[in-house]
């Protein structure tokens, strides 16, 4: 795609390989309930009830990969139709991924030291507001509010992109400490990984509303 420039290159390719560990693993784990060799480490929960996790981990997949060239103005300014219709597979894949992703939070029986109340009612809440963002993002746009629009849809990627930096915290947690993290040290690191997300996300927002003129108010004659 030669409408990209180069900073916009660099920053798909940051994104791509960022979302390529916790993609790759999840990727496995379907090669693995279709009938392929066990690679990845057993999990009673997707052999018993495996299509909600591949629903999952297909349509993060997705919306992580697909959803981070929504985001290269070039390829919005000179692709508006691509823009569109690789928009609709995001909005489409992210509602998926939000809804299974509440649908296992809820419904699968985890082990307490994977999952505590604490992340439990933060992967509800996150989930929920994942859609909801996702809707107000399409409300956004129809209403030509393409500010906000784009506000919606970083955080609605920004809570999609947690198992990215989840995946990163707990190698660094593993290279520091020697072993994996569990109980409230998991659940810390887990709802960490969403907040660092998040606040980033907000900061990027609030930068590109400050870089928009705002209109000029009208001193009253006295």
């Amino acid at each position: 795609m030669r409408v990209l420039s180069r900073l916009e290159w660099i920053v798909l390719y940051v994104i791509l390989v960022y979302s390529f560990i916790p993609t790759f693993g999840g990727l496995i784990r379907v090669l693995e309930l279709m009938g392929g060799p066990a690679i990845a480490p057993p999990n009673p929960r997707a052999s018993n009830s495996p299509a909600p996790i591949v629903l999952h981990i297909l349509s993060s997949f997705v919306f992580c990969l697909f959803g981070a060239v929504q985001f290269l103005p070039s390829l919005r300014r000179t692709k508006r139709a691509f823009h569109r219709i690789n928009g609709r597979m995001v909005f489409f894949a992210g509602l998926t991924s939000a809804a299974s992703g509440l649908w296992m939070t809820h419904a699968y029986a985890f082990p307490s030291d994977l999952q505590g109340p604490l992340l439990y009612w933060v992967r509800i809440v996150l989930g929920a507001s994942m859609i909801g963002f996702l809707i107000w993002a399409i409300a956004a746009i129809k209403a030509r509010n393409i500010v906000q629009h784009s506000a919606y849809m970083l955080r609605a990627y920004a809570i999609g992109q947690g198992a990215s930096t989840q995946t990163i915290l707990g190698l660094s947690w593993l290279v520091v400490v020697g072993s994996e993290a569990a109980g409230p040290a998991r659940e810390a690191l887990m709802v960490g990984a969403w907040v660092l997300n998040i606040m980033v996300v907000e900061i990027l927002i609030w930068q590109r509303w400050s870089l928009i003129p705002k209109p000029r108010q009208k001193v009253p004659l006295k």
